[in-house]
C-alpha cells in the first residue's frame, strides 16, 4: 500500500490477532458515537486512534475493554469476543484510562497491590509482580510514599504499573501523557518502548500529540463523527498530501474543519474532563 491510504473495509485475517474490530456501532440515545468502524491490530504493533474530541475513540476503547456493550458489530481480543468472554479478555489487557485511576491517599505500592488483587493474581505471586512493575517504571525507591507527593509524570508511570501488573498481551492507553511536560511525556514513552521490546505486546493508544503518534506508531486510524476516515502508516498518510506534509497537516485535512463544531455540539464535556485531569497532574 504505497502512497494509497486504506479505508476500513471490515475484511481481516482469520488468525487470532490482538484486536479485530468489525462493523462496530455504538449509540447513546440519538447520538451515534461509533458508526460502523472496522480495524485490526497486528502482533506487537502500536496502533493509534486519532481524532478530535467526540470522534468516538474513547467509546471504541470502552467497548474493547468490556466496559460497555456495542449495539452492533463484533470485537475480538486474541480471538475472544469481548461480549461473550469478558472476564477472559480482561485478563489479557492492561488499560490506562484518560481519567486518573490512582488513589492519592494510598502509597504507590498499595495502589499497584490493589490492582493485583483486582486482577485476581495468585496470592503467592502478588508481591513479586508488584515490585517488578514498580521497578520497571522507575518507582521502586518511592513505592512507600503517598501518591499525593508524586509529580504528574510519576503518577502516570504508577498508573502504567497498575495496567501492567497482570502482564497483559495488549496494552490500551487512552491519552496516557495528557497534561505532562515534555520531559515527563518522554519518560513515559521510553518505559512503554522498553516494555514493548522486551515483551512483544501490542499497544492501542489515543493521543492529541501528533508528534507522539508520528514517532511511536506503526499504523494510525483517523476518526471523525464515529467513522474511520483513513488509516495507514504515518508515512503513507503524509504521502497523500505530498512532500513536506506533517501528521498535523493530515489531521487537519481529514478532520480539522469539524473541530470547532465538535467542541460546540458535544465535545465540551470531554474538554472539561481533559482539563481537570491535566490540572490534577500539575
Amino acid at each position: 500500500m504505497a502512497a494509497e491510504v486504506a479505508l476500513a473495509t471490515g475484511s481481516f485475517p482469520g488468525r487470532a490477532l490482538p484486536v479485530v474490530c468489525s462493523d462496530l456501532h455504538v449509540s447513546f440515545g440519538a447520538v451515534r458515537a461509533v458508526d460502523g468502524i472496522s480495524f485490526h491490530i497486528e502482533p506487537g504493533e502500536v496502533y493509534a486512534l486519532l481524532g478530535p474530541n467526540g470522534a468516538g475513540k474513547t467509546t471504541t476503547i470502552r467497548v474493547l475493554t468490556t466496559l460497555i456493550a456495542a449495539d452492533q458489530g463484533e470485537v475480538n481480543v486474541f480471538g475472544h469476543g469481548v461480549r461473550r468472554e469478558a472476564m477472559l479478555v480482561r485478563h489479557l489487557i492492561g488499560y490506562l484510562p484518560q481519567q486518573l485511576s490512582a488513589d492519592f491517599q494510598l502509597s504507590g505500592y498499595e495502589n499497584v497491590w490493589l490492582f493485583a488483587r483486582l486482577f485476581d493474581l495468585p496470592r503467592r505471586e502478588r508481591e513479586t509482580r508488584v515490585r517488578e512493575v514498580l521497578e520497571a517504571m522507575g518507582l521502586d525507591e518511592v513505592r512507600d510514599r503517598l501518591v499525593s507527593t508524586y509529580s504528574g509524570g510519576m503518577v502516570r508511570r504508577l498508573e502504567l504499573a497498575q495496567a501492567l501488573v497482570n502482564r497483559p498481551a495488549l496494552l490500551v492507553l487512552d491519552e496516557p501523557t495528557i497534561g505532562l511536560d515534555p520531559l515527563a511525556r518522554g519518560d513515559v514513552w521510553e518505559r512503554v518502548r522498553e516494555l514493548r521490546e522486551e515483551t512483544g505486546m501490542a499497544v492501542l493508544l489515543t493521543t492529541h500529540y501528533m508528534e507522539e503518534a508520528d514517532t511511536l506508531c506503526d499504523r494510525i486510524a483517523l476518526m471523525h463523527h464515529g467513522r474511520i476516515r483513513a488509516q495507514g502508516t504515518p508515512a503513507e498518510l503524509k504521502s497523500v498530501l505530498g512532500a513536506g506534509a506533517t501528521l498535523d497537516d493530515v489531521f487537519r485535512h481529514y478532520v480539522g474543519a469539524a473541530i470547532e463544531d465538535e467542541e460546540v455540539s458535544g465535545g465540551g464535556r470531554d474538554v472539561r474532563r481533559t482539563r481537570r485531569t491535566a490540572q490534577r497532574l500539575g
